[in-house]
């Protein structure tokens, strides 16, 4: 349980929730660190959604009232490297999810973290409830498997959401994601710190044009809550209604920092450079995905009208947000 997991867990101890929050065995030393601030207030057991046993075990003995699943193999590059795992743990790890609900506890409702990448090479724009889904990745196939469980079981009697939920970042997003790469990378730059990764002066990006509908994951979270309190239960998009190119995303880091990008060169060989004339942004053509989705714009109409939910963070505010808790990360504040 992390991330998306941890606002989550705050939003509903606000709101005077029992939680657990499953999790799976790992061996890193580090792995609770981001909730650790949780211990005590929220009770952690073991899980796995490849394991049916565990999956019993936990649902049998806590009976849960209400169910978010925002557990899956989340890196879309990844994906590409690892499908078989994708596959289990994103769509039949739903399936087992849903038979130990169905075995156990009824009345319990679910909460389907489905994602804005199910609509691929997009059929038009901006996307909807309605707009066809024409997944790319062995991620957003998964997941799109699971989204149809969840329909399928809804018409049998299961009070199944899915949230439709495009880019939703934070300061707490993991390094292996790209927003954090940007954040962190343009900290250590501002910082005269090498890169993470690399140990180089400049950070190496993929795709500069691909654009996106990014939000805050706490503004997020709330609506996923919004969905359970529905007399009915429904699918819903969630989205700002605004998107922006990673190029534009890295200029506003930048920006935060004091540092103007001057950009040189096309395509792959387009670099970017500080106001001195030093190399800060270089392309490497092995960070792009090898089928990569070039525009996701997401309508909330549905959700404004029916859930009472919007944004309140805005794009701006997001990037500086998460550019200075990197940069106070890396001070050791």
């Amino acid at each position: 349980m992390r991330v998306n997991g941890s606002y989550l867990a705050e939003f509903l101890l606000e709101k005077g929730y029992e939680i657990y929050g499953m999790h799976r065995r790992v061996s890193v030393d580090n792995y609770f660190d981001r909730v650790e601030y949780l211990k005590g207030k929220i009770k952690l057991v073991c899980g796995d959604l490849t394991d049916i046993g565990s999956l019993d075990k936990v649902i049998r003995e806590i009976k849960p009232d209400d169910i978010y699943n925002l557990a899956a193999m989340s890196q879309v590059r990844v994906s590409f490297d690892q499908k078989f795992l994708t596959k289990e743990i994103n769509w039949l790890g739903v399936e087992r999810l849903i038979d130990t609900i169905k075995e156990y506890t009824q009345n319990t409702k679910f909460y389907q973290a489905s994602t804005s990448e199910m609509f691929g090479e997009v059929l038009e724009i901006p996307q909807n409830e309605k707009t066809p889904f024409n997944p790319k990745s062995p991620y957003a196939k998964a997941k799109l498997k699971a989204h149809e469980a969840v329909e399928r079981e809804r018409e049998n009697g299961l009070f199944g959401c899915c949230g439709i939920l495009f880019n939703h970042e934070s300061p707490r997003r993991g390094l292996e994601f790209v927003t954090r790469k940007f954040t962190d990378g343009i900290a250590r730059i501002k910082l005269g710190l090498p890169q993470r990764e690399t140990g180089k002066t400049y950070l190496e990006m993929g795709n500069l044009d691909a654009k996106r509908d990014w939000g805050y994951a706490k503004d997020y979270v709330k609506a996923m809550w919004l969905m359970l309190q529905k007399d009915k239960p429904d699918d819903y998009v969630i989205a700002t209604g605004i998107n922006h190119s990673v190029k534009e995303f890295i200029e506003l880091a930048a920006g935060y920092v004091g540092i103007k990008i001057n950009w040189k060169g096309e395509g792959i060989n387009e670099e970017g450079y500080d106001k001195n004339g030093k190399l800060i942004i270089k392309i490497d053509p092995k960070l792009f995905r090898p089928t990569d989705v070039n525009q996701l714009l997401g309508d909330s109409t549905k959700a404004r009208n029916e859930l009472g939910w919007e944004p309140k963070v805005s794009f701006e505010e997001l990037v500086e947000m998460m550019v200075k808790s990197d940069i106070d990360k890396l001070k050791g504040k």
